[in-house]
């Protein structure tokens, strides 16, 4: 029997942990929009480091918490292709970098790196020199 026990905090202590860590480095969630290229952001990370892992892994809770039912979407752009600028008033989202890179408000986020979007936060977007594959999770239906 492995001692890999991967749910050893309750939602609600995992919910408290993010709201530790982003008071602890001055962190407003909903209020703009984050990504993991952010200082406060990679900060928090560090807070959030989980040790219950298996060997060789390394994983940490984002600062986030999307508490709503969601839908997940991938999309797939073509190098320099824009986003116009745009709100998701219904709720909010977060949007992860598979492949490839977007520009955001002047940084460059790519493979790995994610953004949160609160809602009713406008925001636009350019696909980067290689193109881009994302996967999103947002608390309304962009359908």
């Amino acid at each position: 029997m492995s001692d890999f026990k991967p749910n050893s905090l309750t939602f609600q202590q995992g919910l408290e942990r993010i709201e530790k860590a982003t008071q602890e480095v001055g962190l407003r969630i909903g209020k703009e929009i984050i990504t993991s290229r952010d200082e406060q952001v990679i900060k928090a990370q560090g807070l959030l480091e989980t040790k219950n892992v298996p060997q060789g892994f390394k994983k940490w809770q984002l600062p986030v918490a999307l508490r709503c039912e969601s839908q997940l979407f991938i999309t797939v752009a073509p190098p320099g292709a824009k986003v116009p600028k745009h709100s998701h008033d219904e709720g909010p989202g977060i949007r992860f970098i598979a492949t490839g890179s977007i520009k955001y408000n002047g940084k460059e986020l790519t493979t790995g790196d994610w953004m949160y979007i609160p809602a009713g936060v406008p925001y636009e977007l350019e696909v980067g020199p290689y193109g881009a594959i994302m996967c999103y999770c947002y608390c309304c239906s962009c359908a």
